[in-house]
């Protein structure tokens, strides 16, 4: 039985549509049906060339779609980092691209940009990471401020010397920047991953959600292909109040990574079918 989402979605292209060509992604999106997407940081530093820009931005705009989310860079993702923001080697690289994510996203409409915190770093007090860590997201949170958006921390699973594994991890953190311009990314399969409950995470910190995405658990496929109440899940983060997108950001395990969600009749797969 199709899901009913019961707030607007947006597709993260660089996972559920990694099989395409990265800037033929958001038109493939809208051709599914959904007038928003995200990504992870979409090029190979974090400051890319003008050119890289341009053709990404131009990608996003023909499409007719919203860039809702984007993550700031997070070092070589592929390699096992999970952002640079907390890495006293990295603190000139992650101001610049602060800025060139901000303008990508004001040019865009972005809402939401998810500031990974970074692994821990053998030689580096935990200390010293943390407060480096607090002082660069509240200037991310201030950059997006500028344009009406947030920054974003996110629990992640599946490295280990990532530190934040739990929402009350995240919050913590949030705690210690101390500003509305930085929220909780809450992601119901890393939180289920590592152990956390998902929805005692809704009911302790909904006042803290700056975003929300989705895969079921395990395995990160589309909703319906492990044991989480996604549906369930959905309907109680609307119950707090919160009224941003739902982030589809999952492995699709189909040719059709939509199909298990409802959405109108007639649009297109990535894959050249009909829904």
């Amino acid at each position: 039985m199709p899901i009913t989402l019961p707030l607007p979605a947006t597709v993260n292209c660089s996972i559920v549509l990694a099989g395409l060509p990265l800037l033929d992604r958001p038109a493939a999106a809208a051709a599914a049906g959904f007038d928003a997407v995200e990504f992870w940081w979409p090029f190979d530093r974090p400051v890319p060339a003008d050119r890289e820009i341009e053709e990404f931005v131009t990608a996003v705009s023909d499409a007719g779609v919203t860039l809702t989310g984007l993550n700031f860079a997070a070092g070589d993702m592929a390699a096992g980092e999970r952002g640079i923001l907390s890495d006293p080697r990295r603190t000139g690289e992650f101001a610049d691209n602060v800025a060139v994510a901000v303008g990508i996203g004001e040019r865009l409409g972005t809402t939401g940009f998810n500031a990974l915190y970074g692994n821990r770093i053998d030689g580096v007090a935990v200390q010293e990471q943390d407060e480096l860590a607090a002082g660069n997201l509240a200037l991310a949170g201030r950059a997006a401020g500028r344009i009406g958006a947030v920054a974003l921390v996110e629990p992640v699973s599946g490295i280990d010397a990532y530190p934040l594994r739990t929402a009350a991890d995240a919050v913590a953190v949030l705690d210690r920047v101390g500003s509305d311009d930085v929220r909780l990314l809450l992601d119901v399969f890393h939180l289920a991953v590592n152990g956390d409950d998902p929805a005692a995470a809704i009911s302790a910190y909904g006042d803290r959600i700056g975003h929300v995405q989705v895969a079921d658990a395990p395995g990160r496929g589309e909703p319906g292909t492990g044991d989480l109440p996604v549906a369930a899940l959905l309907e109680q983060v609307a119950a707090t109040g919160y009224r941003g997108r739902i982030g589809l950001e999952y492995k699709s395990t189909t040719d059709d990574p939509f199909g298990w969600l409802a959405r109108p009749a007639g649009t297109t797969t990535p894959t050249g079918g009909t829904a």
